[in-house]
């Protein structure tokens, strides 16, 4: 009988590679970016072990969306004091904070827990064309 092959931390290699969101669907992106964060599209991939590579976004300020997101997609946060709920539109976050809105698309495609608040770690979101990751000499996805 075969013994089942479990990868060690130790064995892993991280990859780093670049995402391009220039005119890309946001929800087709965030997949792809999920999907490389958790591992799984490498041969070896095992839920439990951190088999994943860094990915950085780039050009997050212009990604797409479909629909009337742009004025109907509200993201929502809390203070925690009585009457501290605030909103703010899809198409303002985009103006204010373009890396938040891909950052919170990716994080609802990760497990919630202390694995997930580990991957997300691997996630770099960047407003414009350039990065400082280019010591890491990351390879682009198409």
């Amino acid at each position: 009988m075969d013994k089942t092959f479990v990868p060690k931390a130790s064995e892993v290699t991280h990859d780093w590679y670049v995402l391009d969101a220039e005119g890309q669907i946001l929800g087709r992106l965030a997949s792809r970016a999920a999907q490389i964060l958790l591992g799984k599209h490498k041969a070896i991939y095992t839920p439990g072990v951190q088999l994943g590579d860094f990915v950085i976004v780039v050009n997050a300020s212009k990604v797409r969306v479909t629909g009337r997101k742009l004025t109907d997609k509200v993201y929502y946060r809390h203070s925690g004091y009585p009457g501290g709920l605030k909103s703010i539109r899809l198409s303002d976050q985009l103006a204010r904070h373009p890396d938040r809105v891909i950052r919170a698309a990716v994080w609802g495609m990760l497990p919630h827990g202390k694995r997930g608040r580990r991957i997300i770690q691997m996630l770099k979101v960047y407003g414009g064309p350039s990065h400082p990751h280019a010591a890491q000499k990351p390879k682009p996805l198409t």
